[in-house]
């Protein structure tokens, strides 16, 4: 299969069994920007790796870390479900519906895993400390991004499949993890959350 196929050069794409639109479509910034979130959770995975690979006599960060590692790897394949689901404007024609209540049940679970290990928060943070938890900050505001651009195709879609609730509750809690986590990984690796001084 060749990369390259020229159908794209008057700016338009194929949607999954559906119409060419236009590249800026919103259907195509919904889908798009997932896949951008998946791309920087792959840059998150690399400094984590690099990281875990750094750290001598601590089995325990090493297995935390680890475990981060897979669950990370995890939640890209349902981002990638989720890119095949908006990418389509008849995802239940093509069974395309994957993200359900168990994948937002097992991120609040993670949530919850990881706030007890963390000191309560009682300002806000900067992003920053740790080069992992400054690329996790950096897949929270994408992931912010890509939920408010399904909520925009949301509210655009009219003869099309509504979009469904979970895809956007899935984003809304995966952001929330990615936070618990960005202040956990600096834990782990021994760095201070950076307080925002008001001024």
């Amino acid at each position: 299969m060749k990369i390259y196929t020229r159908t794209g050069d008057s700016g338009t794409t194929g949607l999954f069994g559906g119409p060419r639109v236009a590249k800026d479509d919103t259907r195509i910034e919904a889908y798009g920007t997932v896949d951008e979130l998946n791309a920087v959770l792959g840059c998150v995975r690399s400094v984590l790796e690099t990281a875990t690979s750094d750290i001598k006599d601590q089995p325990d960060t090493i297995a935390s870390l680890n475990q981060l590692n897979e669950r990370l790897g995890q939640v890209q394949h349902e981002l990638f479900s989720i890119g095949a689901e908006l990418a389509s404007p008849h995802p239940d024609e093509y069974q395309l519906r994957v993200i359900g209540a168990p994948h937002i049940e097992r991120l609040e679970q993670w949530i919850d895993e990881t706030e007890h290990l963390l000191p309560p928060l009682k300002q806000f943070i900067l992003p920053g400390g740790s080069e992992v938890a400054s690329q996790v900050h950096l897949a929270r505001a994408v992931c912010r991004r890509s939920e408010r651009r399904v909520i925009t195709l949301a509210d655009s879609v009219q003869s099309e499949t509504p979009i469904g609730d979970e895809v956007i509750i899935y984003l809304n809690r995966l952001s929330d993890w990615l936070f618990v986590v960005s202040r956990d990984v600096n834990r782990l690796l021994g760095r201070e959350d950076q307080p925002w001084p008001k001024p």
